[in-house]
């Protein structure tokens, strides 16, 4: 074996990465023990106390490794963590609106055309959701007013800046407004990721949406679902306010102390509240601090011994402390450990506090936390505020903000206010020379800069110790008052914390049966050699899960869908190198020459195979978004691992076993097995005829039934609307519930059906469906309960709900099909660079477009038979996968063909076709068992949310097989073959083994 030593290295290192992540796992589910722990009371967990607990250590030390501490946030970082199906959340894609976006470039300008080419454009919007707005609004404009230029709404003084002027072309003011659009998408993920990192949820997670105006949230573990939707489609609400200066708020703390000092030492007398000796520390050398002298209190709060003492205490008792103690000074600025601002917010709303503290005085923390000696800290601002609260100027009057280079090349932020805006800001900076002003967005402070003297004019420069990318960020935050760029959402799904764990239960049962079932198989068929990939397996498991976990990649339904299937499809290369090996023995070569053989022969195939999986995997991953993504990256993680495992570290332990003379230690088969498969000799390519019927008798019967069924039954994914699972406390029949719906939902498409158990009902509609507003949603849900009234008996109860919008319905359509062409035309190049014959890629993608039809033809025969299956996103991920099944039998039969031309070059193709086709019909046939066993599984335990997908992949296995013997190879025996038999005067009736057929040499090279 060569590079043995390399090989070696690169699993040890591996292994110990892997180990190393899933130590996190192990502290993070240590850690939430500890947190049920401590909140249970009497055999009741409270969850309020348990998130308290666990907020207490976000930020400290919890773990140990190698000498370097870790926080439960680093821990939760690093551990492999649970998607949203599995643990229950929300998952919301949010669309940026460019309607108020291109009115507010105008000026809200009151021309007729204007608002008549918005309001058109809107409408096409809704028969052309992918294409741009902007686009549409240009179409409209020139159909509305085809003599009129656009610069004459949009050539104005926050424009000039942006390169518009009244000689502007269209073209010019359009690309001038989707650059603004694009920034808008900007300023809106900022905005929202700010929001979501302080919204409280472990692991969320935002991004932007490929080539697209869409950003993705998904929040783990959020139980009200209407906060989310407010906070998430909330206006920015930036704010300039007046700040105290230390010395005019000191006296009030002192005073506060004394308050909060007396009522402790009260609360101790009456044994209501005993705090440790630690704390009682703490609190007195805050005390002392905070007594001196008032001017100085942020120099004396800020002595790193005190800080200390906090931290100290912090760790040895999670309790509520006093205000003081839990507070120090950052040089010139109040503030507070991060992990202790939750109880600092808490305590300054308590009626001590406010009774204390003057009524124009509130605290408004910064937006990003400073690191001092390894801890965070984020600094507190006390703001002046009005006694109407209203600040004395808002972000409405900011006409333009971007990143610019002051005097000596540090990078700055450059602000032009509106012309009353800037008389606005000449009056507020000139009462504030020498003090600060903060900027404040969504009530955190972004930036507080000192203001040297009265600005006039509307024009300033807000300079700072800033990096670029912080001044570019400080230039949106103050754009976002500017543009108002109102969200809607376009996706959702809500799933309750107990339809997670079932998921998680039959995601485990599933994994679990379908490991048990492929390691008994390959133990009882290859004997010893089948424990070795058993182990291989099981290793291959420990790396797809550890590098899961060193991604940062949550572990979803699919994903395990995924899993799963890796683990089928991963035994397909021990397969291969064992029935080679098993064929180099019956031909009387030794043990290590047939193991070195095996190996060796093996690699071309299980190469093109994982090579042409891994292709599939890729584009899922690409085009693909929530579980078909997850799908694809464990799907693309499991192709490597397997590729490591099966071909690499079963190789090391085979050869560890076979050291020496004693070779009893390996065996490759077992009295089951030994002549199981041998001298198969089926004509297979006689049958292609029969096969070509067949095929196109079902194809046919199963796209009639789809025509007379009304079209294929696509889920919500594809036709947009909105979906609800609903349990009952007594099952109910389907059709009863969805007669009582159809009224109320103004007898719109809906679709009722049993799902899972006979008391849960899945409830799609589209009723509403082109309304993606949340005023929509509130009128389907009243729908909903209204039209279930009659069911009030049997407690009808929401478990989960799913939007998705037109728009993305379209999107998805587009991408499905884009998705299936591009790995038809990927596997058609792979295979012609391989195979060096367009026959062969020609013949690979008609069988490969064969099973596709195939699948996609036995859903309207199955929902005949009264199996009603959805098409989704879901179902185009396992159409894939099956072409990647396919094709790796394919190119496992092609490879054999190749190598019996390459050391016979004086047969034919048709000569060779058969016997080729025989002699991998062992591996093919092993092949399909375990992964139809796997998936077996998967439709059996998997649940009802992957049903639909196992039930393609079993359809899809059984013709993926069929196909790559009866379609894919006679396909080049009727193209290839026919050309090389009229080329070579011979004849194009494929061969059988019989005295007189060719005898093709096995002789190892």
């Amino acid at each position: 074996m060569r590079n043995k030593g390399l090989i070696i290295a690169l699993t040890l290192i591996v292994s110990l990465l892997c180990a190393y992540f899933f130590t996190f796992t192990f502290i993070s589910r240590r850690v939430q023990a500890n947190a049920v722990t401590y909140a249970t009371h009497n055999g009741t967990v409270d969850q309020q106390q348990r998130q308290h607990y666990l907020d207490s250590v976000w930020r400290a030390p919890v773990a140990n490794i190698l000498g370097v501490d870790y926080t439960y946030r680093d821990v939760r970082a690093s551990e492999l963590g649970l998607g949203l199906d599995l643990k229950g959340g929300m998952h919301v894609t949010l669309e940026v609106s460019p309607v108020e976006i291109v009115r507010a470039m105008a000026g809200n300008s009151k021309d007729a055309n204007f608002n008549k080419a918005l309001t058109q454009a809107q409408e096409l919007q809704k028969t052309n959701p992918s294409t741009p707005f902007t686009a549409l609004f240009a179409q409209a404009y020139r159909t509305v007013a085809p003599n009129d230029k656009l610069a004459r709404l949009f050539a104005n003084t926050t424009n000039k800046s942006r390169g518009i002027d009244i000689n502007s072309t269209n073209e010019k003011v359009i690309g001038a407004i989707d650059k603004e659009v694009e920034e808008a998408i900007d300023r809106s993920f900022n905005i929202l990721r700010t929001r979501v990192d302080k919204f409280g949820v472990n692991q969320p997670s935002i991004q932007r949406v490929k080539g697209t105006g869409r950003l993705q949230i998904e929040l783990p573990g959020v139980d009200n679902p209407d906060r989310v939707r407010k906070l998430l489609q909330g206006q920015a609400k930036l704010e300039f306010w007046e700040v105290w200066r230390t010395d005019e708020f000191a006296p009030y703390f002192n005073q506060l102390n004394s308050v909060l000092s007396a009522k402790e030492e009260a609360d101790k007398l009456q044994g209501t509240a005993a705090a440790p000796a630690a704390k009682k520390d703490t609190t007195a050398t805050a005390a002392t601090a905070a007594t001196g002298d008032s001017t100085s209190l942020a120099s004396q709060l800020a002595k790193k011994n005190a800080a200390k003492n906090v931290a100290k205490a912090d760790s040895a008792n999670p309790q509520q402390s006093s205000l003081l103690a839990r507070l120090f000074t950052m040089p010139g600025a109040l503030g507070s450990n991060v992990r202790d601002t939750a109880r600092v917010n808490s305590l300054f709303k308590t009626q001590e506090v406010r009774a204390v503290l003057p009524p124009n005085l509130t605290f408004l923390w910064d937006v990003k936390p400073t690191t001092i000696e390894g801890q965070e800290y984020l600094q507190l601002y006390a703001i002046r505020k009005s006694s109407a609260a209203t600040p004395p100027l808002a972000g409405d009057v900011v006409a333009d903000a971007r990143q610019d280079y002051d005097q000596n090349g540090r990078p700055e932020v450059s602000m032009q206010m509106s012309p009353n805006g800037a008389h606005k800001w000449q009056k507020l900076t000139a009462a504030n020379i020498g003090r600060q002003v903060a900027i404040v967005l969504d009530d955190y402070v972004y930036s507080a800069p000192v203001v040297q003297s009265e600005i006039a004019g509307g024009n300033s420069s807000i300079s700072g110790n800033f990096t670029i990318e912080e001044a570019q960020d400080l230039a949106n935050v103050l754009k976002a008052g500017k543009l108002p760029a109102p969200t809607r959402i376009v996706e959702e799904a809500v799933v309750g914390p107990s339809l997670g764990q079932e998921a998680i239960n039959q995601g485990l049962y599933s994994s679990v049966a379908g490991l048990i079932i492929i390691m008994v198989f390959m133990a009882i068929y290859y004997g010893r050699a089948g424990l070795v990939a058993d182990a291989a397996l099981l290793f291959n498991m420990f790396l797809i899960l550890g590098v899961l976990a060193q991604f940062g990649t949550a572990l979803t339904l699919p994903g395990i869908a995924g899993m799963v299937l890796t683990f089928g499809m991963s035994v397909d290369a021990n397969v291969l190198i064992f029935e080679r090996i098993r064929e180099e023995l019956n031909h009387g070569h030794g043990l290590k020459d047939a193991i070195n053989a095996g190996y060796k022969r093996a690699f071309s195939a299980i190469f093109d195979s994982n090579v042409t999986t891994m292709l599939i995997a890729v584009i899922l991953g690409f085009f693909g978004t929530g579980p078909v993504q997850n799908f694809a990256i464990t799907l693309g993680i499991g192709v490597l691992t397997s590729f490591l495992s099966a071909v690499y570290i079963s190789h090391l332990i085979i050869e560890w076993l076979t050291k020496g003379k004693d070779t009893s230690k390996i065996t490759f088969s077992t009295f089951l097995s030994r002549n199981l498969f041998q001298n198969v000799n089926f004509d297979i390519v006689g049958k292609r005829k029969i096969a070509y019927a067949f095929s196109t008798v079902v194809i046919v019967v199963g796209f009639v039934l789809m025509a007379i069924q009304g079209g294929p039954n696509l889920g919500v994914d594809f036709r947009g609307g909105r979906s609800y699972l609903v349990e009952f406390s007594k099952s109910e029949a389907a059709s009863d519930v969805k007669e009582a719906l159809n009224d109320d939902f103004k007898g719109a498409g809906t679709e009722v059906k049993t799902f899972g158990a006979a008391n849960r009902l899945r409830i799609t509609t589209g009723y509403l469906a082109e309304d993606e507003s949340t005023a929509g949603d509130q009128k389907v849900l009243a729908a909903l309960t209204t039209g279930l009234k009659q069911y009030g008996a049997d407690n009808p109860k929401v478990l989960s709900t799913s939007k998705v919008g037109a728009t993305i319905a379209d999107d998805i359509k587009k991408t499905s099909i884009l998705s299936l062409g591009l790995t038809l035309l990927g596997i058609f190049v792979y295979v012609l660079l391989r195979f060096e014959k367009w026959q062969y890629s020609m013949a690979a993608v008609v069988a490969l477009f064969h099973d596709a039809l195939l699948v996609i033809a036995a859903f309207p025969i199955a929902r005949a038979l009264g199996l009603n299956y959805e098409m989704d996103q879901v179902f185009v991920a396992a159409v894939l996968t099956v072409i990647g099944f396919s094709m790796n039998d394919t190119v496992v039969i092609y490879d054999r063909i190749r190598e019996y031309l390459r050391e016979n070059p004086n047969l034919t193709f048709a000569q060779v076709v058969n016997p080729a086709l025989n002699s991998t019909f062992s591996r093919t046939m092993i092949t399909f068992t375990t992964v139809f066993l796997v998936v077996l599984v998967l439709y059996i335990f998997g649940g009802e949310t992957l049903r639909s997908f196992s039930f393609a992949m079993l359809v899809g296995i059984v013709f993926g097989t069929y196909s790559s013997l009866f379609i894919a190879t006679p396909l080049i025996l009727d193209t290839y073959g026919r050309k090389e038999a009229r080329e070579r005067g011979t004849s194009n009736t494929p061969s059988v083994a019989s005295a007189d057929a060719p005898k093709l040499s096995t002789a190892v090279k």
